[in-house]
């Protein structure tokens, strides 16, 4: 099965990012770790994660850091 990230703005719309499968969930949050500075520098707020029959594992996910109190 094919894992890939959704790549959405702040409202929930969807936006550009890369595309990119992988084989298994481990090997895209892998990925996620490597990459999410770089994606909410070129414009993603927040990604979901979906299987390879389009199904959503989980997200959204906001790649923005928490604020502080």
């Amino acid at each position: 099965m094919a894992y890939r990230w959704h790549y959405t703005k702040i409202d929930g719309d969807g936006t550009a990012g890369p595309e990119a499968g992988f084989a298994d969930q481990a090997d895209a949050e892998e990925w996620l770790s490597s990459n999410w500075a770089q994606l909410l520098e070129d414009g993603v707020d927040e990604v979901t994660l979906l299987d390879g029959d389009g199904d959503e594992v989980y997200g959204p996910m906001s790649l923005h850091p928490p604020q502080a109190e």
